[in-house]
């Protein structure tokens, strides 16, 4: 049986994840786990925390018990790739806005010579996951700063062509199951536009039904990941 963890960053997306099943509740180093059997194997879903360090600490905590898999999910903003309430599935993860700034404009972490920012995720599970939920493949962004204005906006879909999505936990995730050689994944769906913060026009409890609709279906039949690896 698959053990797969999945970290969300609220527990309203925790509870949307497990959302109809009865999930037995403990605890793991000191952060709420819902378990759940599931036909795809054994569940433990996990909220920890908003942004890179919190998320990766709370999954490093977790996967101390061994897992399969490890999955980041939760709802998010979307590019224009990716309509309000469809589901995004990364193809690759992107710490988006880790470098510094310079006379001449953002320079990444890549750029500066100090690492990579971008990591490509296993093809044949992010396939996977898209046709399960119908989903739209690209890159999610993580940023510590949620754009908030068309102009953000348009830099990150100039460095990033093909992201499809803009969240804050997702290679904090990766960056722990890498160092636990456990394969990964990330799947968002869409609560609002990444740009101008109108949150009149967000549609957060309906990303989060969503949300509930890509887990039963991602669930619903085991997933193939015993011989996947992180890059």
């Amino acid at each position: 049986m698959n053990r797969i963890l999945i970290v969300t960053a609220a527990a309203a997306e925790r509870d949307a994840v497990v959302a109809g099943r009865e999930p037995a509740i403990g605890m793991i180093e000191g952060i709420e786990v819902h378990r759940c059997l599931v036909p795809a194997g054994m569940i433990d879903v996990i909220a920890g925390g908003v942004g890179v360090a919190a998320a990766s600490v709370a999954a490093c905590c977790a996967l101390r018990r061994g897992y399969d898999l490890v999955i980041s999910a939760g709802i998010a903003g979307g590019f224009p790739a990716a309509e309000p309430c469809s589901v995004a599935v990364a193809h690759a993860v992107v710490h988006a806005d880790l470098g510094a700034e310079t006379v001449n404009g953002f320079n990444s972490m890549a750029e500066l010579g100090w690492g990579p920012v971008r990591f490509e995720l296993d093809d044949r599970l992010v396939r996977d996951l898209a046709h399960r939920t119908s989903g739209t493949l690209g890159s999610i962004l993580t940023v510590s700063t949620v754009s908030g204005s068309q102009g953000r906006a348009d830099e990150l879909r100039a460095a990033h062509p093909d992201a499809v999505a803009e969240a804050m936990e997702g290679v904090g995730v990766y960056r722990a199951a890498e160092r636990m050689a456990v394969p990964f994944a990330e799947l968002r769906t869409i609560s609002n536009r990444v740009g101008p913060r109108n949150t009149e026009d967000w549609q957060i409890a309906e990303a989060l039904t969503a949300l509930t609709t890509a887990f039963d279906a991602v669930l619903a039949e085991p997933l193939i990941i015993n011989t996947l690896k992180v890059s």
